[in-house]
């Protein structure tokens, strides 16, 4: 084992992630391993504990904890060879295709990256879609049980004028959700603080979290419903929080249907014919395209949620009226 080291952040390593930094220093720790130091608080940026989307300043300190002898090595094990059906697999998933961008579908179960215990996702995939040597880039992210719009950068200038784009808030996301229950007001602005609890759960922040709780809010629509049984919700986050449109759609009294997490066995309806996933759904994502223009990108509904429209008579291609942000 090596001993505690710090390093100091470069010009040249400004505004790049942590999580990018580490790839870049220590290219053969895993991203599985990297995900339990950070959360055991064992790799600090100036004393303080971070994330792996942590952008890093210049002169900061990053402390590295000790790493195993094969965790130092300067290059990383080679990748495991995408198999056939994972090749096929993400191929399928391939929405909308150019020189800069890929726009993937992802199914509900598959996670975006690797971490403990999960050895098929996204990123282990993305060299079945590499061009002329260049490996897609992962953008953005999506929860593991989460379907719909997930954005690649094609190239290395790409990937990042599209993460400068989702920092900037100019992208802008619809969800789609079914819903248990129906809200009491039809359309309207959830402005509720979320804070990140146990087990990576988030919940609604309370007056005793106010120094850790961070703003989050979420604009929603109701589409349609089936009776007072449940109804079709199109959200539009304008922050990004642990599981904010689950936990925002549970504090309205209406959590979203299959998510047991938050809602408990409210989350799922006797009788329905339904599946007992949770249907909540990347629909739509706008945002700048890198070469220029807009990227206006919709994703088709997953299986299991385009059975429970049809099973409620939810039209899935209904006009949707955006909302002013």
């Amino acid at each position: 084992m090596s001993g505690v080291t710090q390093h100091t952040v470069t010009s040249d390593e400004a505004e790049i992630r942590l999580d990018r930094w580490f790839k870049q220093h220590f290219p053969a720790l895993g991203h599985g391993r990297l995900a339990k130091l950070l959360r055991t608080g064992q790799i600090r940026v100036d004393g303080a504990r971070v994330k792996t989307g942590t952008r890093l300043a210049v002169g900061q300190t990053v402390r590295v904890p000790p790493l195993r002898p094969e965790e130092l090595e300067r290059t990383a094990p080679p990748p495991r060879p995408v198999s056939s059906a994972d090749r096929d697999a993400i191929r399928a998933m391939v929405i909308h295709e150019d020189d800069a961008v890929i726009a993937l579908n992802k199914p509900a179960g598959l996670a975006v990256q690797g971490g403990e215990g999960v050895a098929r996702h996204v990123d282990a995939m993305l060299d079945a879609l590499a061009k002329r040597g260049q490996r897609p880039r992962l953008v953005h992210r999506l929860d593991k049980d989460t379907s719909g719009v997930l954005i690649l950068g094609r190239t290395a200038p790409a990937a990042r004028a599209l993460s400068a784009a989702f920092r900037s808030k100019r992208a802008r996301k619809r969800y789609d959700a079914v819903v248990v229950g129906v809200p009491e007001i039809d359309h309207g602005r959830i402005d509720a603080a979320v804070i990140k609890g146990t087990h990576g759960k988030g919940r609604i922040a309370d007056r005793d979290d106010a120094e850790a709780a961070k703003s989050a809010v979420t604009l929603y629509q109701t589409v349609d419903r089936a009776g007072a049984r449940a109804a079709w919700l199109a959200l539009w986050p304008l922050t990004g929080r642990t599981h904010q449109l689950r936990v925002h759609c549970q504090a309205i009294g209406t959590p979203i249907l299959g998510d047991g997490k938050y809602g408990g066995r409210g989350a799922f309806l006797t009788g329905a014919e339904v599946a007992r996933q949770l249907h909540l759904h990347a629909r739509r994502l706008t945002l700048p395209h890198p070469d220029g223009g807009e990227l206006d990108i919709t994703a088709p509904l997953a299986p299991h949620m385009a059975a429970t429209f049809a099973y409620f008579g939810f039209d899935a291609d209904a006009p949707v009226n955006t909302p002013e942000f």
